[in-house]
């Protein structure tokens, strides 16, 4: 079939009957006569749409930001009914969550504005992510989706066993492999532009009656330092013109924390070991100063509460007995995020840096690391440096990947019309593009003069 377009005007039609189509279309070879001079475009089935997505694929957990866009263009049906899918809900089975309170409206992204949406599950259900996309018919719409993160590669790998489950021959669904700190810096800087309530931080933050958070009203502007939580840890220097490096990072991190307190206290989520880190006291564990000094070491500003040594009071038989679950727990939380805090700090010194930004799933729905965090770096910079988190944190790679759709194959995959085959016409609900060149510029009354006839617009 063959569409004629230059410009544009949307119709719509409930339905399509062949018996309709007859009145317009040839019997042999269903062309649609188009007035003079207008331009011929032949789309196959096996042209792709637009992917309408960027997805992050971590070790733990699947980022997903999807743009529901609120201005008239071309889209298939069966795109429709997978938006309609992911945004008349806020949970997906067991385990998938579409964060609500996240959403951004009147995002504008490779020209289109719509409002942006942030959906997450659990790495190990990708493989049910993938069946989705293909029960839902997301296959003929969304040919290339940008993906980052680690199983960005495992899973389009996957995509390749022929023969198999998630064999791309039967799901047309491929990978654009974006580079995982592009995304998460072009991420965090799209996000910072353009949601002035994104960076917060603590005040008191280790006192439970006096500790708040706050959003940072000025504007956040490189140069800073980008500190990314997740199984592990990156530390990136952006600099002024947006260009940046890694400068360090550990191993010791979100997954070191999750790691050791299933080994020790037996849970099994990430959530659980939140809980009882929330529950217990650090102190029994970990070797203060006090317990060195017997009170606070004068000569180097150390109070006696300062953490001497992680788990140090664990090497004495009587104290292990006077141990829970929790206080092993807050322990392991308490060594992970004061190591994240120094490191990041001794970077910032080296790097001339007044700014860190905290980011990544670490943080999500874990305020207590946060505050810990806050606590430490305004205790080594002498409260000179403020810990600024953000509230997308986890979704900036994600984000990232949605600002790349441009550049996934040198096309602008949002303005891809969408294909129906003429096979399928007479119960299939069909959007035709109709316009010349210049429908921007023309007033609503030429516009009309201009449109088709009545019937198409049944």
């Amino acid at each position: 079939m063959n569409l004629y377009v230059s410009g544009y005007y949307l119709l719509q039609t409930s339905s399509l009957t062949m018996d309709w189509c007859s009145k317009f279309c040839s019997s042999s070879g269903h062309k649609i006569n188009p007035p003079a001079g207008w331009k011929d475009h032949n789309l196959s089935a096996d042209e792709p749409l637009m992917p309408w997505f960027g997805i992050d694929i971590g070790g733990t957990l699947v980022k997903l930001p999807t743009d529901e866009r609120v201005n008239s263009v071309p889209e298939a049906e069966t795109t429709r009914k997978i938006r309609h899918y992911l945004l008349s809900k806020t949970a997906y089975g067991d385990s998938g969550v579409r964060d609500v309170k996240l959403q951004l409206e009147d995002q504008k992204i490779n020209g289109r504005t719509g409002t942006l949406h942030f959906i997450r599950f659990p790495t190990s259900n990708m493989p049910g992510f993938i069946a989705l996309t293909k029960s839902k018919g997301l296959a003929p719409n969304s040919s290339t989706v940008c993906a980052t993160g680690g199983g960005a590669h495992k899973y389009d790998s996957a995509c390749q066993m022929s023969g198999k489950a998630f064999a791309r021959k039967s799901l047309s669904l491929k990978f654009k492999k974006m580079d995982e700190l592009h995304t998460l810096i072009s991420g965090i800087q799209y996000i910072l532009k353009h949601n002035s309530l994104e960076a917060f931080y603590y005040t008191n933050p280790l006192d439970n009656e006096t500790c708040k958070s706050e959003f940072l009203t000025s504007r956040v502007d490189p140069p800073y330092l980008v500190v990314n939580v997740g199984s592990g840890v990156s530390i990136l220097a952006v600099a002024e013109d947006h260009s940046f490096r890694r400068v360090s990072g550990t191993s010791l991190g979100g997954g070191t924390f999750h790691g050791l307190c299933c080994l020790l206290t037996g849970c099994e989520t990430f959530e659980q070991a939140l809980e009882l880190a929330s529950l217990g006291e650090n102190n029994k564990v970990d070797k203060l100063v006090g317990d060195i000094y017997g009170g606070d070491y004068a000569p180097f500003n150390l109070k006696a509460s300062t953490v001497a040594s992680s788990f140090g009071n664990m090497i004495h038989p009587e104290k292990q007995k006077q141990t829970t679950k929790e206080d092993l727990a807050s322990s392991a939380l308490v060594s992970i995020t004061y190591n994240i805090a120094s490191l990041s700090f001794l970077c910032a010194r080296i790097e001339k840096l007044k700014t860190i930004l905290f980011v990544g799933n670490f943080f999500r729905i874990n305020s207590i690391s946060m505050r810990h965090i806050a606590h430490a770096l305004a205790y080594w910079s002498e409260n000179k440096v403020k810990a600024l988190f953000m509230r997308h944190e986890g979704y900036f790679g994600a984000v990232g990947c949605l600002l790349n759709l441009t550049s996934a194959d040198g096309n602008d995959n949002w303005s891809r019309l969408s294909w129906i085959d003429s096979g399928t016409m007479s119960s299939t609900p069909v959007r035709y593009l109709w316009s010349d060149g210049n429908a921007e510029n023309r007033s609503e009354s030429q516009a009309k003069s201009r449109r088709p006839p009545d019937a198409w617009a049944q």
